[in-house]
């Protein structure tokens, strides 16, 4: 059963969320009404995941974000916001968020996303998805990919590609994104076995190529 802290101000909400979530198998550890809250529930709890609400009152969850990384860098966060603009979408995967959320999901939806992140994967709303992507291969903040390599991958796989392109290493990679080295080489993986090729020098060679 994984743990769960909910960071959201609006009481309501929080209690639909954890009802929601326990339903769906998670054990809901903790809630927070804002960011500072968070940071020290994430630091008391040491929760799997943390599911934070963007735009909080105070401290909000893209200002939070980074500090309950540090508070408890084994915990996995989703930001769950209302409407997704592309900075902040890319200012929280930026900070470390494994997942951008949109509250119009259906609820199973939010649960399976949240469960998949759990098990290192990245999770983006179907249209935010769509977004993040076509600002990576815009030559956005993340980078420029080319279209037939980010086609292939995931939001995440194109980062942890980028940042094999910076000649960093799995610990490196690891650290800078905010997740563990089995994750890190879970993603490696995943990118070389989509681009059909079966090393870390061959998928650069593949992304150059293509550009």
């Amino acid at each position: 059963m994984e743990s769960i802290l909910i960071a959201d101000d609006h009481p309501l909400t929080r209690e639909a969320l954890a009802s929601l979530l326990s339903q769906h198998g998670f054990d809901v550890v903790g809630q927070a009404s804002d960011g500072q809250e968070a940071i020290v529930e994430a630091g008391k709890l040491r929760p799997r995941l943390v599911l934070l609400d963007l735009t909080m009152p105070g401290m909000d969850g893209l200002s939070a974000l980074p500090h309950i990384r540090e508070a408890s860098p084994e915990s996995e966060v989703v930001v769950l916001t209302a409407s997704g603009t592309d900075e902040n979408l890319l200012e929280a995967v930026r900070a470390g968020a494994a997942g951008y959320l949109l509250k119009s999901e259906p609820p199973e939806r939010i649960a399976l996303f949240l469960r998949g992140v759990a098990h290192g994967e990245a999770a983006l709303s179907g249209s935010i998805a769509r977004r993040l992507l076509d600002r990576v291969r815009e030559g956005g903040r993340m980078g420029g990919v080319p279209d037939e390599v980010a086609q292939k991958l995931s939001a995440r796989e194109v980062e942890v590609l980028l940042l094999l392109d910076e000649h960093l290493g799995t610990e490196e990679i690891a650290a800078r994104l905010y997740i563990s080295e089995h994750t890190v080489r879970s993603h490696v993986k995943s990118l070389l076995r989509k681009l059909g090729v079966s090393s870390r020098r061959e998928a650069l060679e593949r992304l150059h190529t293509a550009r």
